[in-house]
């Protein structure tokens, strides 16, 4: 005989939607438990199919379907379930379906399921040669365009692209100058919102891990990654013009008048260890001096309070000064 919960799944299919949509409140209520995870995980393939199919239905159906899921995705078990029957194609359907209701859920969604290296080998459409790509693209796409809202659904997308930035194809996608992903994301920087901070800020410093390789591909978009990187770390005091004069437009002039400084330690300490992964490359620290990089890094570390943050200024330090003879202001080629 067929269990109370069995019968609750099944009213998850039921024809009738007033008995669909008090099945899947339940079902909803229940995923906010340690318990009632356990339980529905025992019917692991019935739930997800069944709530995976309610996605597409009515938002008062919809809504609770994915606010489910995404408490069953932070389940590493259950996320695995999802990207092996092919969540992220329904969620990257669902999300660009014109009028969804649920985008901010879909992207919640999305940002577990990246969690796993098969989540983010899905997203990046590994294997698939034509299409490979694409579904980061419409992600970023849609990241980077103006919210015209304080509350944008989009703004998770941040935390997927740090999620994917974790793994070398997802950073080799990002740093690929014919997608001109990562400049695109970059300029999002100076968004007003700390997740979207946080997101840019922990994709940059990843992106950073293919300095040896890469360093090329980053020093071409040196314009937006410059103040990117060295504005969250100048401290809080108005540059002398000595100083500017020595530093590209974009960074002279924000440092030559009051700013709002970035409180979040983590965003300063994720935007010095990713200098720091370019200063370990000997045209990276050349580029870093003809900004006149360390001594923004200098004046930031003079203002700094944070243990962790003035650490990160002092591995970088240390590595300028053994590298200092070569590196500042001379006119040899590589050794």
């Amino acid at each position: 005989m067929a269990t109370e919960l069995e019968e609750l799944i099944d009213f998850l299919t039921a024809p009738s939607p007033p008995v669909k949509k008090a099945a899947v409140g339940i079902v909803r209520g229940l995923t906010g438990s340690e318990d009632g995870l356990h339980s529905l995980s025992n019917y692991a393939n019935t739930v997800l199919s069944s709530l995976s199919r309610l996605l597409s239905d009515e938002k008062e159906v919809s809504e609770p379907a994915a606010e489910a899921l995404v408490n069953l995705s932070q389940n590493a078990g259950l996320a695995a379930k999802m990207v092996e029957m092919g969540m992220i194609k329904i969620a990257m359907d669902l999300l660009y379906k014109p009028g969804s209701s649920i985008t901010r859920l879909l992207v919640m969604l999305l940002v577990n399921l990246t969690q796993l290296d098969d989540g983010i080998s899905s997203l990046l459409q590994i294997g698939d040669d034509k299409m490979q790509g694409l579904y980061v693209m419409k992600l970023v796409r849609s990241f980077c365009r103006s919210s015209e809202t304080s509350d944008d659904p989009f703004d998770h997308v941040g935390s997927i692209l740090v999620n994917i930035s974790k793994k070398e194809e997802g950073r080799k996608m990002l740093l690929d100058p014919k997608r001109g992903l990562l400049k695109q994301i970059i300029r999002q920087f100076d968004s007003s919102s700390p997740l979207r901070k946080k997101g840019v800020s922990g994709t940059i410093r990843n992106c950073c891990f293919e300095a040896e390789n890469q360093l090329q591909n980053l020093l071409l978009i040196s314009e937006f990654l410059w103040p990117a990187l060295l504005l969250p770390v100048a401290g809080n005091k108005i540059y002398s013009e000595q100083d500017t004069s020595k530093m590209p437009l974009e960074l002279g002039s924000a440092l030559s008048i009051d700013r709002e400084p970035v409180k979040d330690p983590e965003i300063r300490v994720q935007a010095l260890e990713a200098i720091y992964l370019i200063a370990l490359q000997e045209a990276g620290r050349r580029a870093l001096w003809s900004v006149n990089g360390p001594r923004i890094l200098q004046v930031g570390y003079e203002d700094e309070e944070d243990p962790k943050v003035m650490e990160a200024y002092e591995q970088i330090g240390s590595l300028l000064v053994h590298g200092n003879e070569t590196e500042e202001p001379s006119t040899n080629t590589s050794k």
